[in-house]
């Protein structure tokens, strides 16, 4: 079973000494369906408003809802890749409460008896610490319309395309003690989901977006009277959030004030949260059972073959890789964050020198892809090409140096590697008396510098680089750097 984080997390400073941050999380994940929960109706993202509606989605009377088999998989399916608990009966209930974007009044969704009960996920962090991250619960629900109020200058819009779609609503501990845990944490789930397909956690179109529940206290001392930021869409705003939010609530303590319960917007323009209705007390949503859907009852075969089905999840992956490839815990952390990423490390480390393609692709390729703004998709360099220069490299046909032209000239131009080593001229210099006459002509430049260098064996490395320099970076940098040392007597 899951149990709360006891340790010390990081500590802020205060006027009246440290701080603790403590933070769960409920994050909403719109599982990947092409029809909606309880409709037909299509859960396509980016139609026309109001395109993708049926009747029960826009609460006509009469309409009898019809559970959608394969959201329920995909719920199940997530339980199992969070290691959580599958409750073989659950029920679905009437959340009642009143908004425009509503149109039934309630909200189908589950309270007391959900799909899938406690779980955990594992977060690394920077400096390689990890830590657990307890999951409280999975429900699943159907979603609301959406409200546009900057369509018209005195009226507000209801689009009911998203009205009833599949929600998983995934409520965390509060296990999380930092700005960075937490966006650490939701970049795990992401991923899970993501390796899962059960979301594709697309945050920037609302199909997860996180509540964040945000309070302070002295370190060690009772848990402090917590605001929830809600519909955050992103990690870079997560971590803000929460930066803000705790300031704000020590700052108001400090200065002798208390802490209201209430529920807070995140306004990601000016970095700062605000109040968006009070939570002093709870809201009675007066949940009672769905008169018109029966309780879900699996057995243990349903449950079995839906845990069949599982890919190899990250966790799993990066010990593999730290295993069978030799990779540290960074490295390996850095490819499997991504499915594609690791698909594409693979594909580049068979038959090769894995360390080798491990540091050009999380270092050269990453490093690149990040610069410009890309996914790992959308990259110009394909695989078999970051392959192949490995290959060249492994093989001493080039340097590490040369390796870098070669990869800018493909990234931007395109081509197979190997032809491009070929037809210009890149090859690495492996002729030793070629080699040697290049470092006999620096050595006879610099009598100075070889006097030093005899004093202090460290500045061979200077003379590496001035016979790299002549040769156009194609000498052997390992045949360079031993015969410097022979030619010197050091």
């Amino acid at each position: 079973m899951a149990t709360t984080r006891t340790e010390t997390g990081p500590l802020i400073d205060g006027a009246t000494g440290k701080w603790e941050i403590v933070i769960g999380m409920e994050v909403h994940a719109q599982v990947l369906s092409k029809a909606k929960l309880f409709s037909g109706a299509s859960a396509e993202f980016g139609a026309d408003p109001n395109a993708h509606v049926s009747f029960i989605d826009a609460g006509m009377p009469g309409m009898l809802p019809v559970i959608n088999r394969f959201c329920v998989e995909q719920a199940v399916r997530t339980g199992l890749g969070l290691k959580a608990q599958i409750n073989k009966h659950s029920v679905f209930d009437r959340k009642n409460y009143f908004y425009p974007d509503l149109p039934s009044g309630y909200q189908i969704s589950q309270y007391k008896q959900p799909v899938v009960g406690e779980g955990i996920v594992l977060v690394d962090l920077p400096g390689g610490k990890t830590i657990e991250v307890g999951i409280e619960r999975l429900h699943l629900e159907q979603d609301a319309g959406k409200s546009l109020h900057d369509q018209h200058p005195d009226q507000s819009f209801v689009d009911l395309n998203r009205a009833g779609v599949a929600l998983m609503e995934i409520v965390s501990r509060p296990d999380l003690r930092s700005a960075e845990e937490a966006a650490a944490y939701l970049k795990k789930l992401r991923a899970i989901l993501r390796y899962l397909g059960t979301c594709d956690g697309n945050m920037e179109e609302g199909s997860m977006r996180a509540d964040v529940n945000v309070s302070v206290r002295k370190p060690g001392g009772p848990l402090g009277t917590r605001c929830e930021i809600k519909n955050v869409n992103s990690m870079r705003f997560v971590a803000q959030a929460v930066d803000y939010e705790a300031r704000r609530q020590i700052d108001i303590i400090e200065g002798g004030g208390t802490i209201k319960q209430e529920t807070r917007l995140f306004d990601s323009k000016k970095g700062e949260t605000r109040s968006m209705r009070s939570k002093e007390e709870a809201h009675d949503y007066r949940y009672f059972p769905d008169p018109d859907l029966l309780p879900l009852e699996f057995d243990d075969a349903f449950v079995a073959r839906v845990k069949a089905s599982l890919p190899e999840l990250p966790d799993d992956k990066k010990d593999r890789f730290m295993k069978d490839y030799g990779l540290n815990a960074y490295d390996a952390g850095v490819l499997v964050a991504e499915r594609e990423s690791a698909d594409f490390f693979e594909q580049v480390a068979r038959g090769r020198d894995a360390k080798l393609a491990a540091n050009w692709v999380v270092n050269e390729l990453f490093g690149r892809l990040n610069k410009e703004g890309k996914a790992i998709g959308e990259s110009p360099v394909s695989a078999a090409a970051m392959g192949s220069i490995v290959s060249l490299i492994s093989d001493g046909t080039i340097s590490g140096k040369i390796a870098k032209d070669v990869f800018e000239i493909v990234w931007t131009e395109g081509g197979d590697p190997a032809a491009i080593v070929e037809t210009r001229g890149m090859k690495q210099v492996t002729d030793m008396g070629a080699i040697e006459a290049a470092v006999d002509q620096v050595i006879a430049a610099n009598p100075q510098k070889v006097e030093q260098a005899k004093a202090k064996p460290s500045m061979v490395g200077w003379f590496v680089g001035q016979v790299m320099q002549a040769t156009g970076g194609k000498a052997n940098p390992q045949a360079v750097n031993e015969l410097i040392k022979k030619k010197l007597g050091i």
